[in-house]
């Protein structure tokens, strides 16, 4: 059940449900509003919202999708920004909530939200993104099924956590960004750790005979190190974590975790291997080690590598929230860490 940040146009997501950033009285407005509604068909969408209407601030209803690509508009009004209302605050989170349980009884397993009163209605973007995404985290961990969100966001501004961290983080990558073809780019592409000796491909610095050899078959398997799957099992249960604990917080579905913990011979991909990393809240080394077990490895080479080892190591940024950081990645176009 994880969550998403993206770019892409809401009216052209098929998605089971898009959320309709509406008025009180359902009617057709600008913006993303008036956008959703030219695509399922003015006409027809008024229609069925006219019998819903009219709706109080923070609830929401349901209708079909019409001609648009997505099975179901989710109608929800979004309160209008007044600095200093502390009751406006609860009113977008029940948007959100109210949008979600709506889905979650319809059985709905994708939806896509805008960044609710954003626009017009004045909201702080960064204010609404941090409601929008505390919102969207308790319901999805308290929510047994399994569901997709999507959040749909135009404005860099609206991340703040993003926007704090991003000049250290723009100057750590122009510190350590290897732009040349290094040794570790190159193992980097072959997805072996930059941490192996290179020297054991080469030569023996001085020749030995075969029956010197320093190391018998059983000495090699004895000195083997953990599996992945051995490796994240001693991780979570080091930190003291449930299952359920370790998936959501990786932003990776139930079915993908059990198949991961079930499969000892199956190895997720580095993605996801992050991910779990820091719904562990494991350091740099064990994140490093962890990586190794599965055959990867942090490279320099790469730019959300770097992002990620800034965020990990950085010790003003303990909290290890991994929406947190995919904000961060969002906003230097690198992949999201979770199910993608």
């Amino acid at each position: 059940m994880p969550l998403l940040i993206s770019r892409n146009d809401i009216t052209q997501l098929s998605t089971d449900a898009i959320v309709n950033a509406a008025n009180t009285q359902l009617q057709m407005g600008g913006g993303v509003c008036g956008a959703i509604f030219r695509a399922a068909g003015p006409a027809k969408l008024q229609d069925a919202c006219n019998k819903l209407a009219p709706i109080k601030t923070g609830e929401a209803v349901i209708t079909d999708g019409f001609d648009s690509k997505a099975k179901c508009i989710i109608h929800t009004a979004g309160p209008i920004y007044s600095a200093g209302d502390i009751n406006q605050e609860k009113l977008l989170y029940a948007c959100y909530h109210n949008s979600l349980t709506l889905a979650a009884k319809k059985k709905l397993t994708s939806i896509a939200f805008p960044l609710i009163s954003s626009g017009i209605y004045g909201y702080p973007p960064d204010k609404a993104l941090s409601t929008a995404i505390k919102a969207i985290h308790d319901f999805l961990g308290a929510y047994d099924g399994d569901i997709t969100v999507y959040m749909i966001v135009y404005n860099d501004n609206a991340f703040a956590v993003a926007q704090k961290l991003y000049d250290k983080v723009e100057s750590f990558i122009d510190k350590h960004l290897i732009v040349d073809d290094t040794v570790e780019r190159r193992l980097s592409k072959l997805n072996i750790p930059a941490s192996w000796n290179i020297g054991r491909f080469s030569a023996p610095a001085k020749e030995t005979c075969c029956d010197e050899a320093p190391f018998s078959i059983d000495d090699v398997f004895d000195n083997m190190e953990d599996s992945f799957n051995k490796l994240l099992f001693k991780y979570i249960r080091q930190k003291n974590m449930t299952n359920v604990e370790v998936y959501k917080n990786a932003n990776i579905d139930r079915r993908l975790f059990s198949k991961i913990i079930s499969n000892e011979n199956y190895t997720p991909n580095k993605n996801t291997i992050l991910a779990l990393a820091i719904a562990l809240k494991l350091d740099i080394d064990e994140t490093r080690t962890l990586l190794s077990s599965a055959g990867y490895a942090i490279s320099h080479s790469s730019k959300a590598d770097l992002i990620i080892e800034y965020y990990i190591t950085h010790q003003d940024y303990k909290n290890y929230n991994i929406y947190d950081l995919n904000f961060l990645l969002f906003k230097y176009d690198q992949e999201q860490l979770g199910q993608i």
